[in-house]
């Protein structure tokens, strides 16, 4: 990883728009950072799109995707989309209605036997706003430790789930999206173009961030995800100084300033 500091004025005139995670990207404790929420309305002042994706549930997401200035949040790690029209709120899922009903009978069967072989293993609190996944709670009102993560981690795949961790939560879903397919979809939706990856940068935080961090080019990692090195095995191209909103203010300042405003 090299300092955020080092990506030339090239590279960010490349970028017509922002991807980012969210819990600790531009969240702290689950609210979202001054400095990100004034870097989100500078980027969007300039015309710059950003829409957000995250291991967070849609019904976590809704308020969000209606107050903050992006164009939508992509929640559960790729399985909804969530944007404003007209004022409203609309929503779309990766999956249909019948495939999304049989899956949470298979995800609640999965969610019962984690908490059944792992005593100290406790559901998400917003696990009630969740559509198409699972979330275990390691970081953010609970604790495990790595050997139970991994256990976890372990039961979702025996289950036939696709499972990751971000920095608060272990997330499992039942089909092949990611927050890459998530990119592709909602970048299309929301811009009316085909997602083209060298000319977006992307900002995230944690091991689920990874498949992003390799498959991008300018990615970003805010100075939290030092946390997370020892388990990525696909690492950001570039670092921030700055933890959490203040690195995304970073990453805005710095293409901003690039851009000329």
């Amino acid at each position: 990883m090299r300092s955020l500091s080092s990506c030339s004025r090239e590279e960010w005139r490349a970028v017509q728009g922002v991807l980012t995670d969210i819990d600790d990207t531009l969240t702290e404790h689950g609210a979202i950072a001054p400095s990100a929420l004034a870097a989100l309305r500078q980027l969007d002042a300039a015309g710059v799109p950003v829409i957000a994706i995250t291991g967070r549930p849609a019904g976590w997401s809704e308020p969000f995707a209606l107050s903050w200035p992006v164009r939508g949040i992509v929640a559960e790690n790729g399985g909804v989309l969530l944007c404003r029209e007209d004022a409203q709120l609309r929503i779309e899922y990766q999956q249909d209605d019948a495939i999304r009903q049989t899956n949470a009978e298979r995800l609640r069967r999965c969610a019962a036997d984690i908490l059944d072989q792992v005593p100290r293993a406790r559901l998400a609190q917003d696990s009630a706003g969740r559509l198409t996944d699972i979330a275990i709670d390691h970081s953010e009102f609970s604790t495990l430790d790595e050997a139970d993560i991994a256990r976890v981690c372990a039961l979702m795949r025996a289950h036939g789930l696709t499972a990751t961790v971000s920095s608060i939560h272990i997330n499992g879903w039942i089909g092949e999206h990611s927050k890459w397919t998530a990119a592709h979809w909602a970048v299309s939706r929301l811009t009316d173009q085909a997602f083209d990856p060298a000319r977006w940068v992307y900002v995230g935080d944690s091991t689920n961030d990874q498949l992003m961090f390799e498959r991008v080019p300018l990615s970003v990692g805010v100075a939290n995800v030092r946390r997370f090195l020892p388990m990525l095995a696909h690492r950001p191209a570039y670092v921030t100084d700055g933890e959490r909103g203040e690195g995304f203010a970073e990453v805005a300042g710095a293409l901003l300033a690039a851009r000329g405003g």
